[in-house]
């Protein structure tokens, strides 16, 4: 019986120390894993790194090529497009105006009353329609004859008091967010289309002149008075109620700047000065490239694998498309080298563009001691359950990095236009106030990149300059911006309202 138990002890110890030998087994290769997770989130934090000294020739190489972009065409990334706005709106603007803003599956028509420098916006209507699918792959005509049919059911509507003087044309804004050939204030060539509109006879002709005879195909009698696109929109938009209001930026699904410029310090610009003296430049600055901005591995393979290689590569860091995407690269690759996930990477981990920046703005700002969005949004959207808390954090402190990156350089490229225009800096007893008029929704839901991008341009600028800059929200300038530009650009000007 003695031997029996001993052998029975000795079997038992054997197990149990077995059993041990896994658990340290199991527990060393988790804090293997966990340590490679650690060191990927590192390693990637390094290389987004955007230290002051580094912002600062971000945004001299901006200023650099913005002067590029103006001394010809072709000089530069930047494309630095003349637009022909010579005319700001000054906030003394009466009467009717349309506007009509074209920009993806849906368009809005506007109508807007203005009172002068004293009621400014009297009254403001729209109406949303969106654009069947057929007609975005169709024909020209049928997709601008659908526009003017609509604008014109939405003309019929003009209440009481809402009507253009007797012996008026109606007046129209058209925002068209397309890439234009710009050659007046009213009228443009359509380089290319995008965002899933694909009308093979529209490209090569003035969308003006496609939009005016649609709308005398239906009767209507309204001229395109101004054509833009949402940035000038916004810029417009910012000055009529602020004349301090020197740029405009949008930061949204996309992202752009526009600026006033001395029309004189436009080298390409080869037509009569204007008469203000000044011209607004649609920078297209989701082009910029410059050695200075932090790329890293993701970066370079989520735009070797996107429908524009090599273009767009600011707006590949810094805009609410991409954001999202850039955290799921990273998460994929945790998953795949250190297990973040379990034993797999998830399949819909794999799915480009699944995470979306609103999901990540979600993650970034959970404040709850479980980082329940955290938990919730992974099961929902990647089907990713029974994440711990240590994993969630990673998560969270991966959205900071990604979001930190993009505010800090969207920073820097403010700088970069406030440097072109002599205002990043006091003058000698002289108190100069410049605002900058930012819209989109990245800059508008995502909290911390509104701060972040906010607290970086005081950084840069330093306490006493940066007491003269400003940022302000200017919403819905592709909508009532379109309008004023046609009330500032109307050929009635001059005349008494």
């Amino acid at each position: 019986m003695g031997k029996v138990a001993v052998g029975a002890a000795v079997v038992c110890a054997a197990t149990v120390c077995a059993a041990a030998v896994l658990i340290v087994r199991h527990r060393m290769r988790n804090s293997g894993r966990w340590a490679r997770a650690m060191a990927i989130l590192r390693e990637f934090e390094e290389k987004c790194g955007t230290p002051i000294a580094k912002l600062k020739q971000v945004a001299d190489a901006m200023t650099v090529e913005m002067h590029a972009g103006l001394a010809s065409e072709g000089g530069s990334k930047l494309k630095m497009i003349i637009s022909y706005v010579d005319n700001l709106p000054t906030g003394d603007e009466k009467g009717l105006f349309y506007a009509l803003d074209l920009g993806g599956t849906n368009f809005r028509v506007l109508r807007v009353l203005l009172g002068g420098k004293e009621k400014r916006v009297v009254k403001q209507e729209f109406e949303e329609v969106s654009i069947p699918p057929h007609l975005m792959v169709g024909s020209s005509d049928a997709l601008f004859d659908y526009i003017a049919a609509a604008l014109a059911k939405f003309v019929a509507t003009e209440s009481e008091g809402l009507h253009v003087s007797p012996g008026r044309q109606r007046e129209l804004g058209f925002t068209f967010s397309f890439p234009v050939r710009q050659t007046s204030i009213a009228s443009g060539a359509l380089i290319k289309w995008t965002k899933g509109f694909s009308i093979e006879d529209t490209v090569g002709q003035d969308v003006v002149g496609e939009l005016t005879k649609a709308m005398e195909r239906v009767g209507l009698d309204m001229r395109v008075s101004a054509l833009v696109n949402d940035t000038i929109g916004t810029l417009a938009g910012g000055r009529y109620y602020d004349q301090d209001v020197v740029a405009a930026v949008i930061l949204g699904t996309g992202t752009n700047a526009a600026y006033v410029e001395r029309a004189q310090a436009i080298p390409k610009w080869h037509g009569l000065l204007p008469k203000s003296g000044e011209m607004v430049i649609n920078m297209e600055w989701g082009n910029f490239r410059s050695s200075h901005i932090p790329l890293t591995e993701y970066d370079h393979v989520l735009d070797a694998e996107s429908l524009n290689p090599g273009e767009q590569i600011f707006e590949k860091i810094i805009s609410g498309m991409y954001l999202g995407d850039i955290v799921r690269r990273i998460l994929c690759r945790m998953a795949d080298e250190a297990d973040l996930f379990g034993e797999t990477v998830p399949p819909k981990l794999k799915i480009p563009f699944i995470l979306r920046t609103p999901d990540m703005s979600a993650m970034h700002h959970d404040t709850s001691p479980d980082l329940r969005v955290v938990g919730s949004k992974l099961k929902d959207i990647l089907d990713i359950s029974n994440t711990s808390l240590k994993t969630r954090k990673v998560v969270v402190e991966l959205c900071d990095i990604v979001a930190t990156r993009g505010a800090r350089l969207s920073a820097a490229g403010i700088l970069g236009i406030l440097k072109k225009l002599g205002r990043d800096t006091m003058k000698e007893g002289y108190k100069q106030k410049s605002v900058i008029a930012l819209d989109g929704g990245l800059f508008e839901h995502y909290t911390k990149f509104r701060t972040c991008l906010e607290s970086t341009l005081k950084e840069l600028l330093g306490a006493e300059a940066s007491d003269n800059i400003i940022i302000e929200h200017s919403n819905d300038g592709s909508g009532i911006g379109a309008a004023l530009l046609a009330a500032s650009h109307s050929q009635y000007l001059g005349e008494d309202s």
